[in-house]
């Protein structure tokens, strides 16, 4: 008898502790398992040491609960305007809640593959080239809502979806450059047209505004030559002849300003002495007394045979 109750109680020390064993069960960080009692979900052991039933519970899922990466293949697509293009792309997702990303769907990552590039094939094969080349931010937007919505009973966050190429075929490749080419031609050579537009009308406002600045200046001009003509006959008829002799001698040496200046004068004869300059404007002036008025001592003069007095230029 004593010999074998020294077996039975190292077998019962060892069910003991394979019972201990079974029952207890650690978790690691980011991994939450599903507890299965007789083959139904009972509760989710989070990370930490946990007890379970032995023989009667057991682990049913081991769920991953940080956020994954998947990528998704590469896959031809037909756009609105008919044109072919390779597209791939990646996801990423979160289980937030491991009994249903456990038992709500079958095979969840491909069943989240399946989900993407469908959808990727309905929104870009709605749109056209172009804006599949230049809306790459919308088109991952609308794919984020679309597939995290779809994926939202299966217990899991898309919290991204990116398409990472779009490659059109080498032929339309080739001709979108010669169209972007052909573009800026033409917006280069508009660019010119306005740039030799605005450089005609500034010419031509410039033209206006000199043509404007000439005529004043040439009504100046008038207007200071009839003022001084005036101001000589108001001179002249209160018996005032030096502003007389002062007006013809003006008009004298700017008579020969002008010819001396002309191009086509090469040699000029003329009387240029001062005193000869002097002398005539001195017989205008006794002209002039004579037409108004101060004649008598004109005729005088000439009754007694005697000439003109003549003004010469005083010594200084």
């Amino acid at each position: 008898m004593l010999a074998g109750f020294d077996i039975v109680i190292p077998v019962l020390a060892v069910l003991v502790l394979l019972v201990l064993f079974t029952g207890i069960k650690t978790v690691a960080q980011g991994y939450n398992y599903t507890v299965e009692r007789f083959g139904r979900y009972t509760r989710t052991l989070t990370p930490g040491l946990n007890l379970i039933i032995p023989f009667v519970d057991r682990i049913g899922a081991k769920m991953n609960m940080m956020e994954q990466v998947l990528d998704v293949p590469t896959q031809e697509i037909i756009t609105r305007d008919n044109a072919i293009v390779a597209v791939d792309g990646v996801a990423f997702y979160q289980v937030l809640n491991a009994p249903q990303a456990a038992y709500q769907v079958a095979g969840l990552q491909n069943a989240i593959l399946n989900l993407t590039m469908t959808n990727i094939r309905t929104v870009m094969g709605s749109m056209d080239l172009d804006e599949l080349l230049s809306n790459r931010d919308t088109i991952n937007e609308r794919l984020l809502r679309v597939v995290d919505e779809a994926a939202h009973p299966w217990g899991i966050k898309v919290t991204r979806v990116e398409i990472k190429d779009i490659n059109p075929p080498a032929n339309l490749v080739e001709s979108m450059a010669r169209q972007m080419m052909a573009e800026r031609d033409k917006r280069a050579q508009i660019l010119a047209a306005e740039g030799l537009k605005q450089s005609q009308i500034l010419e031509a406002e410039g033209r206006r505004e000199a043509a404007f600045r000439d005529a004043e200046a040439r009504e100046r001009a008038a207007e200071a030559e009839a003022r001084a003509t005036q101001v000589v006959s108001e001179a002249i008829s209160k018996g005032d002849l030096q502003a007389l002799n002062y007006f013809v001698a003006q008009k004298y040496t700017e008579a020969l300003a002008r010819i001396g200046s002309a191009t086509n004068s090469k040699v000029v004869l003329m009387p240029m002495e001062a005193s000869s300059l002097i002398g005539t404007l001195g017989g205008i002036g006794e002209i002039t007394k004579e037409v108004f008025g101060n004649g008598g001592s004109a005729s005088a003069a000439r009754q007694a045979g005697g000439r003109p007095p003549v003004v010469r230029p005083t010594d200084t």
